[in-house]
């Protein structure tokens, strides 16, 4: 894998880009707010950053930003397979970091392609890379209980990531084959 999120970095001007965008959230962390001590919450949050940041970058992606106990990341155009295998790697390690910690936090993706606004923005005091634009709002709203994909993300994937999905509707959008079907 490559270090992809330095192309990124490199950016110092708002520019349109076509780009995988990742959306995670956890389940259940509200739960988890209520019953658990702020000091404790953040300990958990930074150990799961941690983890997304790590295979983030490891597959070529940025972490953009974290929002309460949401990410929100970016993989260049070559990298729409890298993303994807890393989300679902993701999926399960999160997952696991969780479990062993003794909470139940299972952690929803949602991805879609397609072209987004980024680079520098912010206060004049304090710009850093972000992204916008109606592929982020996608990622962002698309429903999922464990992992979706849009069809413009499963288009772009190699042979062999797409067996690790299957169509969903309606809406359209593709889900992992051991995943059930619940609407």
């Amino acid at each position: 894998m490559n270090n992809g999120h330095s192309n990124f970095d490199a950016i110092q001007q708002i520019t349109e880009l076509e780009l995988l965008v990742a959306f995670t959230d956890l389940t259940g962390f509200s739960r988890l707010l209520q019953s658990t001590l702020s000091q404790k919450v953040a300990q958990l949050l930074e150990g799961h950053f941690e983890l997304v940041g790590d295979l983030v970058y490891e597959h070529g992606g940025k972490l953009v930003k974290c929002l309460g106990d949401a990410t929100l990341s970016v993989f260049p155009e070559t990298g729409v397979n890298n993303g994807v295998l890393c989300m679902h790697t993701l999926k399960q390690r999160s997952d696991q970091w969780f479990a062993g910690q003794g909470y139940d936090c299972p952690l929803r993706i949602a991805m879609h392609y397609g072209p987004v606004v980024c680079g520098p923005l912010g206060p004049r005091q304090d710009k850093r890379f972000d992204i916008l634009g109606p592929t982020v709002n996608t990622a962002v709203t698309l429903k999922t209980y464990d992992i979706s994909l849009t069809p413009q993300v499963f288009r772009r994937l190699e042979p062999e990531t797409r067996k690790l999905f299957k169509k969903h509707t309606p809406p359209v959008r593709y889900i992992p084959v051991n995943s059930p079907h619940r609407e």
